[in-house]
């Protein structure tokens, strides 16, 4: 019963993803996170993992999320369920978009989808930097102590570098993944030398 749920969900996802695999986040969200499959930090590693690795997003993310719910079988199932719709309609429209591309109504209809699909991607983008950064169920007294500065750190560096220097994203990918190895090893050693405490002692 759980693996035709899976399919049926994904084969949902991927009907209605237009504009692409990072379109397919906020479905994603209100259907792992409704049926208690996954969590929200795990949508997030699951997103950092299927950008830096090969193929396309939208299988990748599916492959994640089966096998985080039910194992090898799920994660077949789960990207079989999101590629079937696509396969589908792209063998459709490949046969008959010819013949409707200048359709008043399909022309209508995608330029109402362009702007739906930037929203949808930058609603995306918003959810995903929140929940990373901005640990919004912490009280607000300790929200600062709490947010993820190292996460912003870097985030701020591969940012900057994108748009100043058009840095090729595989370059981006391997730069991020430099800077969280460094960062992060040196607060585990500030925090296992003890340092951490001699500066908050000091008033540092």
């Amino acid at each position: 019963m759980l693996y035709l749920e899976l399919f049926l969900t994904f084969f949902k996802i991927g009907l209605f993803t237009i504009g692409g695999g990072y379109a397919m986040i906020p479905l994603i969200q209100q259907e792992m996170l409704t049926k208690g499959w996954i969590l929200q930090q795990d949508l997030i590693d699951f997103i950092g993992i299927s950008e830096s690795t090969p193929g396309p997003f939208a299988i990748n993310i599916a492959t994640f999320v089966g096998m985080k719910t039910s194992g090898l079988l799920g994660a077949v199932i789960s990207t079989f369920g999101v590629v079937l719709p696509s396969f589908i309609i792209i063998l459709l429209i490949a046969k008959f978009f010819m013949n409707f591309q200048d359709n008043f109504y399909v022309r209508g209809a995608l330029t109402g989808l362009r702007p739906t699909v930037v929203g949808l991607v930058a609603a995306a983008a918003i959810s995903v930097f929140i929940t990373n950064f901005i640990p919004l169920s912490i009280p607000l007294p300790q929200l600062f102590s709490q947010m993820d500065y190292l996460g912003i750190v870097i985030f701020v560096i591969v940012a900057v570098v994108y748009f100043k220097k058009n840095l090729h994203p595989i370059k981006l990918i391997l730069l991020s993944a430099g800077l969280g190895i460094v960062f992060y090893g040196i607060s585990e050693y500030v925090v296992s030398s003890g340092l951490l405490g001699m500066f908050t002692s000091k008033g540092v």
